[in-house]
């Protein structure tokens, strides 16, 4: 079976952060380290092949994405993690960094209705249209609907069944109680923001619990986002195509404007998925300060679109929730000049350089991994050639 990998490398405690050169620099020895290998020995002589690997670097280490084939999950989380501490060990400049996991990313709500359905009628549709679908407009576990019995039957009979469903709503309650205490224990981890509104603000009327929630959200958002971005590019990588001819369903790619879907072929699609990890990044370390260049306009987009269909799921998405998670995008996003990739009635206005005079900036897919000026951070694995690698980042 095919394991995607998740390795998270960091920096030795005390070390300096990465600036934009010395990240190329640990992202180009990781890259030789993994392709030098093209099988793992794992637990018991077992062999894992390796078919893929994905490295993104950020400041304070790296996330590197393996696709092997295994035997078993653990075989594969145990021969993983093992390669990549050998191949920082055989580098000298990365040999002080540490591996913390080495894992098989599984999201709450897939792994929980997996487990729940197993085999049975209500198992997840293996195909990736009717599983988006079913996702997109399915309901929460306090949506659940239930069929009367078709015959007249006695009354003892009905109040069994009415027990029944008192039953299954108190379990799909307790349920959905555990998500949502799972999400919110995910708001600590978006370092950047403070999730509680301000004493006597206008936005003091949002709940510390909405706003928590809202926070917890984002978090658990970044992580599906950056998942299935992974599953994206593996996909334009194995049709060699692009988004706008690609026939298999996409997660999110597809979401991007429509104008320019002959442009998102693999080596954009992994120019953006670089751009998601470091933006979600420097959400989570505490380094972000503000949004680098359009294509990272473009990620929050998704990335408030992830939280609110996970909130609301699950029936979670109050208003003072949606209203937390607007607050998030007004503190972030500086304008929305960007939507005007999204109206085809101004198709080739976004490109017009004139509009700068009036305080629009151009969104010529050319641009959309420029930063904005001198002093924004873009990855430079992602960073638009003629602009050349940067080192601002603080």
């Amino acid at each position: 079976m095919t394991y995607v990998v998740t390795v998270d490398m960091c920096l030795p405690d005390g070390a300096d952060e990465l600036d934009a050169l010395q990240q190329v620099g640990a992202s180009a020895l990781l890259e030789h380290g993994f392709d030098a290998v093209e099988a793992i020995e794992g637990p018991g002589g077992v062999e894992v092949d390796v078919l893929e690997t994905i490295v993104a670097v950020h400041p304070r280490g790296s996330i590197v994405k393996v696709f092997v084939h295994a035997s078993s999950l653990e075989t594969a989380e145990d021969a993983v993690g093992s390669v990549a501490a050998e191949v920082l060990e055989r580098s000298e400049l990365l040999a002080d960094w540490v591996v913390e996991s080495s894992e098989v990313k599984l999201h709450i709500d897939l792994t929980r209705e997996s487990l729940a359905a197993a085999d049975g009628p209500d198992a997840p549709p293996s195909d990736l249209r009717a599983r988006r679908a079913r996702h997109t407009a399915g309901t929460g576990p306090g949506d659940t609907t239930h069929a009367a019995p078709s015959h007249d039957g006695a009354d003892d009979e009905s109040a069994e069944y009415d027990e029944s469903v008192d039953d299954e709503e108190s379990a799909d309650d307790v349920e959905q109680a555990d998500l949502e205490a799972q999400i919110r224990a995910l708001a600590p981890r978006l370092i950047s923001f403070d999730p509680r509104p301000p004493e006597g603000g206008e936005t003091a009327a949002i709940g510390s619990e909405a706003a928590e929630l809202a926070a917890g959200a984002l978090v658990y958002a970044a992580e599906v986002l950056i998942d299935e971005l992974y599953d994206d590019v593996q996909t334009l990588a194995d049709e060699e195509t692009n988004v706008a001819e690609c026939r298999a369903e996409l997660w999110h790619l597809a979401e991007l404007p429509p104008r320019y879907g002959l442009a998102y072929d693999e080596l954009f699609a992994r120019r953006f998925l670089v751009t998601a990890i470091a933006l979600t990044t420097r959400f989570t370390d505490g380094s972000f300060r503000e949004l680098g260049c359009l294509a990272e306009e473009l990620v929050l987009k998704l990335l408030l679109q992830q939280a609110h269909s996970t909130l609301d799921l699950y029936g979670l998405l109050g208003d003072d929730v949606a209203e937390a998670l607007g607050r998030f995008a007004d503190e972030v996003y500086e304008d929305t000049d960007f939507e005007w990739l999204y109206d085809d009635a101004r198709d080739g206005a976004d490109e017009d350089p004139a509009l700068a005079g009036a305080g629009i900036t151009p969104t010529a897919i050319g641009t959309w991994f420029t930063p904005f000026d001198d002093d924004r951070y873009v990855h430079p694995y992602a960073v638009d050639e003629e602009t050349g690698p940067r080192s601002t980042h603080e």
